[in-house]
């Protein structure tokens, strides 16, 4: 049986990777408008990526015989100025994830809940990818999209990204 208070974090954790998704869809929607369909590519799968982290929770939860908690999901409410404005967003939302994340690692080690911890250690080697590819995300754009060819060259390659399912064994 699960820690109660870890519990209420994994679930809260849940909402939060839904919320994740939805950011990443108004990033997807907002290059889309700009027609920038590789950065678009790049964030719709970075949406398919955070809802299937939510599933993976909802999932570890259930076989451990906890009830999944909804909430509400807030729209995002971000307004982009510039291309650059989603990137360093990303980011500072990956860090935010990265923080809950160790929250609920911290939560589970304090109340010797070693199961939920080694669940947790794949979610913790995600988030260093997920910080990663964000901070290369803002270099590349920093390098490569002062110029027109430099922008198009850098929308293609993320327009190559494909979809991966987590590799997450429950």
């Amino acid at each position: 049986m699960l820690n109660q208070e870890v519990v209420k974090l994994l679930n809260e954790q849940i909402n939060k990777e839904f919320y994740s998704a939805y950011l990443y869809m108004d990033m997807a929607n907002y290059y889309a408008d700009q027609s920038l369909n590789g950065f678009e590519n790049w964030f719709f799968i970075q949406m398919q990526e955070e809802r299937d982290h939510a599933l993976l929770f909802r999932q570890y939860l259930l076989n451990n015989s906890e009830s999944v908690i909804l909430t509400v999901i807030s729209a995002p409410d971000k307004k982009y100025q510039n291309y650059r404005d989603p990137l360093v967003l990303a980011l500072e939302h990956e860090v935010f994830v990265t923080t809950s994340i160790n929250t609920i690692y911290e939560t589970a080690y304090k109340n010797k809940d070693f199961r939920t911890m080694q669940f947790l250690d794949w979610f913790i080697e995600e988030q260093g990818e997920e910080e990663k590819n964000a901070d290369d995300n803002i270099k590349k754009f920093d390098l490569f999209a002062g110029d027109p060819k430099g922008l198009y060259l850098l929308d293609n390659e993320l327009k190559a990204r494909v979809y991966a399912a987590p590799s997450l064994v429950l």
